[in-house]
């Protein structure tokens, strides 16, 4: 496919088929998303290939109550789980809200799930003494895991990223086996979709980019 095709149709496939995902194929997908750019070049990420049934039971557990308190946060009206505003949802009715299905069934229906981590002792963490959460770290980690995506959808798969179960990371990293300096990135389902989206909704680029500074003119295709 050619790339920006590529990049228009990669959406947040969440129903797969039951076509599995061979291992040759999974190889092929890491050799290509491996070529993304991370801080000194350290490449500090570890992938973990998780197929055993009751291994990714457990990873839909552990996804479960930070899913309630995601959807009753949405159901509030509130942007769920943002540093900025505190929510107002009290614990009894986060954990009265169910769990929505499709915040844990595609690690279950899913060919494969990856689970994405970094080291974090070989990332340049420049935030980390600014007074809000830290995001630096994830220039390291995130063009790789953007670039499985793209390279799935080259190989006609597709998948999500979803972060959910890393609010339990102690528990993730006991499961896994995973070391403390190692943090969770990302657990990725990913398989064959069972429909694909040929139109992909996006704000247009004005909406989000201006020139020079906050609030400047939006950047057009025409703009001088």
């Amino acid at each position: 496919m050619e790339l920006y095709d590529v990049m228009r149709t990669t959406f947040a496939a969440r129903e797969f088929t039951d076509d599995p995902l061979p291992n040759a194929t999974l190889f092929k997908i890491l050799d290509n998303a491996r070529y993304a750019p991370s801080g000194g070049n350290r490449q500090g990420w570890r992938v973990l290939v998780v197929r055993d049934r009751a291994t990714r039971e457990a990873l839909a557990a552990l996804t479960v109550p930070v899913a309630r308190r995601y959807a009753a946060q949405v159901q509030a009206g509130e942007n769920p789980w943002n540093t900025i505003d505190p929510t107002a949802v009290d614990a009894v009715t986060i954990e009265r809200t169910p769990a929505p299905v499709r915040l844990t069934a595609p690690l279950l229906q899913a060919a494969v799930v990856l689970v994405v981590c970094v080291d974090l002792k070989v990332v340049a963490s420049m935030d980390q003494y600014l007074d809000r959460v830290g995001v630096v770290s994830g220039a390291s980690i995130y063009p790789f895991v953007g670039n499985i995506l793209l390279a799935a959808r080259h190989e006609g798969f597709g998948g999500t990223i979803t972060t959910l179960a890393v609010a339990q990371e102690p528990k993730l990293q006991e499961l896994l086996g995973i070391p403390r300096h190692v943090a969770v990135c990302a657990i990725m389902p990913l398989g064959r979709p069972v429909r694909r989206l040929k139109k992909l909704k996006r704000k247009a680029v004005p909406e989000f980019t201006v020139l020079e500074r906050w609030g400047g003119q939006p950047l057009t295709a025409t703009t001088p």
